[in-house]
């Protein structure tokens, strides 16, 4: 186990090289002057914009200006912004709100997924399992967005139950855009879990559990939803990293100053070092996280051996 561990760690280094040459030259290929735009209305002195193309390497061909910028980043250098702060410091400032919104997504689709799903599979057929089927598609069907919009409205303005916009109100800030994040990966969870344990169930090993007298409650928890689970827990493992792409949008509708919001700024201003340095972290999140879902199948399966 630790020599694959090793491995797979070692592997994330090209993954980490070649994302982030992606990333970067996409910034790259955005059209317009990042300086002219970081000006506005009032145009700069031509010596000033010298001077700034000439800080931030702008003049520098592609792989010129992308290998500087690596150079930096394996020194711990993530680069700074064209308004002089580092990047370094806007991660450390914005990734707590991102780790405690994506917390509340996992934690909702998790246990909202889980049990719909359950419930769903035990009662094939009922209103109750209609209800999650028609939900589901209806959640996937919605884009995050107009989900977003629609949960301010409704939630928050007309009914007041959770706060709309912000970090003021604390843990509770997160909760409607954690809900509107995990919206989508709730409706997958469930329809996984249901398949998953409705085939469990059905089992010739569930079979006989309930022939030797076994508690229902113990044949699902025990026997169906621990052998169900594996791609369950596959799935949540590798949506982390799609919930931090995601919270791009979520965090720009619900104002949260959060790593997708200023990747989204960072976008909107040109700032290539700031979205490169915060995408080249997501990956290495997902990459983490699918390491951790890894290790995670020889628990749930004792089966499960890594060389």
């Amino acid at each position: 186990m630790g020599r694959y561990i090793t491995r797979r760690l070692l592997l994330t280094i090209p993954v980490l090289i070649g994302s982030s040459f992606l990333i970067f030259a996409m910034v790259y290929a955005l059209p317009g002057d990042p300086i002219r735009a970081l000006a506005g209305d009032r145009p700069l002195a031509p010596g000033v914009v010298a001077q700034l193309r000439d800080e931030f390497n702008l003049d520098d061909n592609l792989f010129v200006q992308y290998f500087k910028y690596i150079a930096g980043f394996f020194q711990g250098d993530f680069g700074t912004d064209f308004s002089g702060r580092p990047v370094l410091d806007t991660i450390e400032r914005a990734l707590p709100v991102t780790v405690r919104l994506t917390i509340v997504a996992v934690v909702i689709e998790t246990v909202m997924g889980i049990a719909a799903g359950v419930l769903a599979a035990l009662k094939r057929g009922s209103f109750f399992d209609n209800l999650v089927l028609i939900s589901t598609t209806l959640l996937v069907s919605v884009p995050v967005f107009v989900l977003g919009f629609i949960a301010q409205f409704t939630l928050g303005l007309k009914l007041g139950i959770f706060p709309i916009s912000g970090i003021n109100d604390g843990w509770s800030s997160y909760l409607l855009p954690g809900l509107v994040l995990a919206s989508l990966s709730m409706a997958y969870v469930a329809r996984l879990t249901r398949t998953s344990v409705a085939e469990s169930m059905a089992a010739d090993y569930i079979r006989t559990a309930k022939s030797k007298g076994i508690s229902n409650r113990r044949i699902i928890v025990r026997h169906a939803l621990r052998n169900s689970l594996i791609p369950v827990v596959t799935f949540i493992g590798a949506d982390v990293g799609g919930l931090l792409g995601g919270a791009i949008v979520t965090e720009t509708v619900f104002n949260l100053p959060g790593l997708g919001r200023a990747i989204y700024d960072g976008l909107a201003r040109q700032e290539g070092a700031v979205v490169v340095g915060i995408v080249t972290l997501f990956v290495f999140f997902y990459i983490f996280f699918n390491l951790v879902v890894d290790v995670l199948y020889a628990v749930l399966d004792p089966r499960i051996r890594y060389e």
